[in-house]
């Protein structure tokens, strides 16, 4: 394939963990451009700055990054700047939905352009009833981010419905891995790791008992990258294991990894915490022909080391 037949793709927010995941098993196939925020760091994309191209600037500005979009095929949705436990509804809206209406804006007349956005399958069903949760589901979020992902996916559809655009959304799980930021915004297996490797104690919200489902990025990556290639009907995916693990077992496991057993300080839970939430991904496997290939043992594994090497 030469440089004029690669697809050119845009990675949203690319700088981060799961973008740079994206970069790193696609950047050699295709023309990649990376728009992320300005003066952002780029240790995740350090290793492959001479095989993509990348744009600074804010996302609530269409100008910085409308060239950019104009120029792909290909349009990956990760970029957000809000948490799961932010309050601050307004600017949830202000900095996520709105910029993203402006950029269906601008795609709705693109007919030769594919945006995949990336949602919340761990935030936008809300306390379903049903375990494990498919695509048409009842969806009841209890946080603004998972309302303001679920208002995008709803925007997403009014306009491949009025004007053809062309989207599919996946609904990732809890995914992890390599590169994900050691904080306990980012996840619980990437902070009870940090905490393990630095012999530190583990804070719980709850009893340990919230159950779910968790994703190596790896496969992950290559479930949405599968959306890029798929032409069916289907609009929405679950990016999912389908295996759900409590808190408490994913920490056993963590010390069986790690040979150490850490602390666990168990706090008051809080409202946003789904209690449970594990997602079916058999519509991905039947429509993309995936299913993800690494165990959550394995997965951890390749995590734990990955962060003593960093730390040695």
């Amino acid at each position: 394939m030469t440089s004029q037949q690669k697809k050119n793709i845009l990675i949203l927010g690319g700088g981060g963990f799961i973008g740079s995941h994206f970069v790193e098993r696609y950047c050699k196939k295709y023309n990649i451009t990376v728009f992320d925020k300005k003066y952002f760091s780029r240790k995740n994309i350090q290793s492959y700055k001479n095989c993509i191209n990348v744009v600074e600037g804010d996302f609530q500005k269409s100008d910085d990054w409308l060239s950019s979009v104009q120029a792909a095929d290909y349009i990956l949705h990760l970029v957000w700047s809000t948490l799961p436990e932010n309050a601050d509804t307004v600017y949830d809206i202000e900095s996520n939905v709105i910029p993203t209406l402006k950029l269906l804006e601008i795609l709705k007349n693109s007919q030769d352009k594919k945006l995949v956005f990336v949602s919340s399958g761990g935030t936008v069903y809300g306390n379903s009833t049903r375990v494990p949760m498919g695509e048409q589901d009842p969806t009841a979020p209890i946080c603004s981010y998972g309302l303001t992902k679920l208002t995008i996916e709803k925007y997403l559809y009014l306009y491949h419905y009025l004007y053809g655009l062309d989207y599919h959304i996946a609904r990732l799980s809890n995914p992890y891995g390599e590169r994900q930021e050691r904080i306990k915004s980012q996840g619980l297996i990437a902070w009870a790791l940090a905490c393990a490797v630095r012999s530190l104690p583990l804070t719980v919200w709850g009893d340990g008992s919230v159950k779910r489902d968790y994703i190596y990025i790896g496969d992950a990556v290559e479930c949405i990258f599968e959306l890029f290639k798929y032409s069916g009907p289907e609009r929405v995916f679950n990016v999912s294991t389908g295996i759900g693990y409590t808190i408490n077992e994913v920490i056993a496991m963590i010390n069986e990894i790690s040979g150490k057993k850490m602390r666990v300080d168990y706090v008051r839970e809080r409202k946003f915490d789904i209690k449970e939430n594990v997602l079916s991904n058999t519509l991905a496997n039947e429509k993309l022909s995936w299913q993800p290939k690494t165990g959550l043992k394995e997965g951890i594994t390749l995590f734990y080391n990955y962060l003593l090497s960093k730390s040695a």
